[in-house]
């Protein structure tokens, strides 16, 4: 579902945030992109939304190349995407229900069905009783997990986290990585970065970057550091 084959990314000559990454995910994966910060996991997870595009080398989604890939393309592959960022930009005009419409009002659904669509991604989220809140009324672990239901309103086949509990506490951060876990167990690619070792307990697949390189990854029965 999703290759890179020989990917860089460099923002000027002493400035690479990627070098020479080649790695796949297979449909309805679960992965955990880790690292330092400056790592290179934003980068990478920006490729796969076309957001940033690479210096060198090929980004494949569902076979498209990304660097191909024109502007007015870009919608379409978006849609199968469900993006969660540390920043989570909910509307603090409007209320929470609304917030998690908004994608499905953005590509023409109807009112009713919108509404529909976002209760039932509210109540998979455990926060259908916060329907009328407004944002700023909500605890940042609850605001994240808004997050997460507007990002899979749309019901995308890949969901990409970055660094979704950052800033979290612990019990928040379960309930977070517990709505992702959810939406995995339906099906959905789920990729997530982080540099929370209590999120990496029990993963099966790890992708570890390091300066932009790819220094140790894939399917772990135990993380290697552990070894």
């Amino acid at each position: 579902m999703i290759e890179f084959l020989g990917v860089s990314k460099r923002y000027s000559r002493n400035a690479v945030a990627l070098s020479d990454i080649s790695l796949s995910i297979g449909k309805g994966e679960l992965v955990f992109l880790s690292g330092p910060s400056g790592a290179g996991k934003s980068t990478l997870l920006k490729m796969i939304a076309a957001i940033e595009r690479p210096t060198s080398g090929r980004v494949l989604v569902n076979g498209q190349d990304i660097a191909r890939i024109k502007a007015s393309g870009l919608p379409y592959l978006r849609r199968n995407l469900g993006l969660i960022f540390q920043q989570q930009t909910l509307l603090a005009d409007r209320n929470v229900l609304a917030n998690v419409m908004l994608p499905l009002m953005v590509t023409g659904t109807g009112k009713a069905d919108a509404e529909r669509r976002a209760r039932a991604a509210l109540d998979k989220v455990g926060l259908l009783d916060k329907a009328a809140f407004e944002p700023p009324m909500l605890s940042g672990g609850e605001q994240q997990r808004v997050a997460i239901a507007r990002a899979i309103v749309n019901r995308p086949q890949i969901i990409l986290a970055d660094e979704p509990t950052a800033n979290l506490d612990r019990k928040s951060a379960d309930k977070v990585l517990d709505a992702l876990k959810a939406f995995h167990g339906v099906g959905v690619t789920c990729l997530i970065s982080t540099h929370d070792e209590q999120m990496l307990e029990n993963a099966r697949r790890v992708i570890y970057l390091n300066q932009g390189k790819l220094a140790q990854a894939e399917h772990l029965d135990i993380r290697p550091e552990l070894a």
